[in-house]
């Protein structure tokens, strides 16, 4: 069966300087559309109960570009206005579907990460010879890493600047892909590990570097340079950009390690197990927030799930009260005892079989998700 899927590329662009102000225009216009209507939504619902729709919005700003105060904003791509206006609208309905997102903020100017995003209509966006054309930006030189297949249809760019000040360019592309459900014959099971990242169900440990960790000293050294220098002026500037750096560096790393890792286990097994984990309440209960945000095995599932996904393949996640590592994955003993994180071996008092905490957690969730894949087929 073939569908049409969606996949975006990111690529570092150079502005020069008059693009550049151009980027910064209408990051500030955005913003002043998606603060402005947001307060305009708070306001009507506070008076009558009623929310405000898209449309109207847009109706609004439209007379509102006509008047003198706001005339800036016709300098500006419009539809990168429009886009604000959508994010406001779908970050009104994910609250409402799905409290726990949170209530839409306001976006402030001193936020060192900022973006916008526009539509392709008429041709106003394209991608050629190593140059992006946007439209009230023009052509924008990309570094470009890969080539784009004839199929991809371009939809529509995020300009992004993060906080080192660098600009990105995110380009969504629709294709169409032939789907086929593999019948799963090798599975295997990881159980998150703190440091390792994971374990799994073969007894092999991802051997994660830890990044952050490598990086803190130089990390606590550049914060507290930052920490003394006066607000507002360049030396302080100057330094955030530096700091900033140093956190890019640590996460372009970890990302490409996570990259790399999802994509030879997706090559390698049809199906894999993992438990469904609540990483932020680890992070806040345990006390080991530093070493679960450094491991980032939220964004290594999300790779993973999509990379056994386009091949056919699944991810399948493990009720996170199943109790895998009290099992014995033996005789399925279940031995309480050895709730004690600080137990990191055990003997079955049943069959006498000996574990290694980790490996025998892997083979219970590996075990599990093959009981729920056949109950699924």
């Amino acid at each position: 069966m073939r569908v049409l899927a969606n996949v975006a590329y990111k690529f570092r662009i150079y502005p020069n300087r008059e693009q550049n102000t151009m980027f910064a225009k209408t990051f500030g216009c955005a913003r002043l559309v998606y603060n402005k209507f947001l307060n305009r939504r708070i306001e009507q619902y506070k008076e009558d109960k009623t929310t405000v729709s898209y449309t109207t919005c847009a109706k609004e700003m439209a007379e509102m570009k006509k008047s003198d105060d706001y005339s800036f904003l016709k300098e500006v791509d419009s539809i990168a206005l429009q886009q604000s206006l959508r994010h406001l609208d779908t970050a009104f309905c994910n609250f409402f579907k799905l409290p726990n997102n949170g209530f839409p903020r306001f976006k402030s100017k001193k936020d060192t990460k900022r973006s916008y995003s526009t539509v392709l209509v008429n041709g106003n966006i394209s991608l050629t010879n190593n140059y992006l054309k946007l439209p009230k930006v023009g052509n924008v030189k990309v570094k470009q890493h890969r080539n784009i297949p004839l199929h991809y249809k371009l939809k529509s760019v995020t300009v992004s600047q993060n906080a080192s000040g660098k600009y990105y360019a995110s380009i969504l592309f629709e294709y169409e892909k032939q789907v086929s459900n593999n019948v799963a014959y090798n599975f295997l099971g990881l159980d998150f590990s703190m440091h390792g990242l994971y374990k799994d169900s073969n007894g092999e440990e991802a051997e994660y570097p830890r990044y952050y960790r490598k990086k803190e000293a130089r990390l606590k050294k550049e914060q507290r340079r930052l920490s003394l220098m006066v607000k507002g002026s360049k030396h302080r500037d100057k330094q955030r950009r530096k700091l900033a750096k140093v956190h890019e560096k640590v996460a372009n790393c970890r990302k490409d390690f996570l990259h790399k890792l999802s994509r030879k286990l997706a090559n390698a097994y049809d199906c894999i197990c993992i438990e469904d984990l609540n990483m932020k309440a680890m992070s806040q209960a345990l006390n080991f927030g530093k070493s679960v945000c450094d491991n980032g095995w939220g964004m290594f599932t999300t790779f993973l799930k999509y990379k056994l996904e386009e091949m056919g393949k699944r991810l399948v996640k493990v009720d996170r009260f199943f109790a895998s590592s009290q099992t014995c994955s033996e005789c399925g003993c279940k031995n309480s005892e050895i709730k004690n994180l600080a137990v990191r071996s055990w003997t079955c008092p049943d069959c006498g079989k000996y574990h290694d905490r980790d490996t025998n957690a892997a083979i219970n969730i590996r075990n599990e998700g093959m009981r729920i894949v056949n109950a699924l087929t």
